[in-house]
């Protein structure tokens, strides 16, 4: 199976942000997903809700987990990001946004 980015924006559909209880996905905190022509290694930049969160590398932590049990990913990489600063209101689902009451 050829790995693209769609089935790993998929695959951390599963990894939810200890703090807020959401997925990270749903909340845009995944910025990109780059695969390597053969295959073999992803590297996913993700964000975190703020520079100070605590949970941060439970997060990157669970993102490795997860793209390790893809086939063929022999190697990850998880670059943390700032830019563009992460805005719920513009980045998160709309599921999301009802569920924490912003519009």
């Amino acid at each position: 199976m050829l790995i693209t980015e769609d089935i790993v924006f998929e695959a951390l559909k599963s990894v939810v942000d200890p703090e807020i209880g959401i997925g990270i996905v749903d909340l845009g905190l995944v910025y990109g997903a780059d695969i390597e022509k053969d295959g073999k290694k992803v590297t996913v930049r993700v964000t975190l809700t703020s520079p100070v969160c605590p949970h941060g590398q439970i997060i990157v932590s669970q993102v490795n987990d997860v793209l390790k049990t893809l086939p063929g990913i022999e190697e990850t990489e998880i670059k943390i990001v700032w830019e563009p600063q992460w805005n719920p209101r513009t980045m998160a689902s709309d599921e999301v946004k009802d569920k924490i009451g912003i519009w």
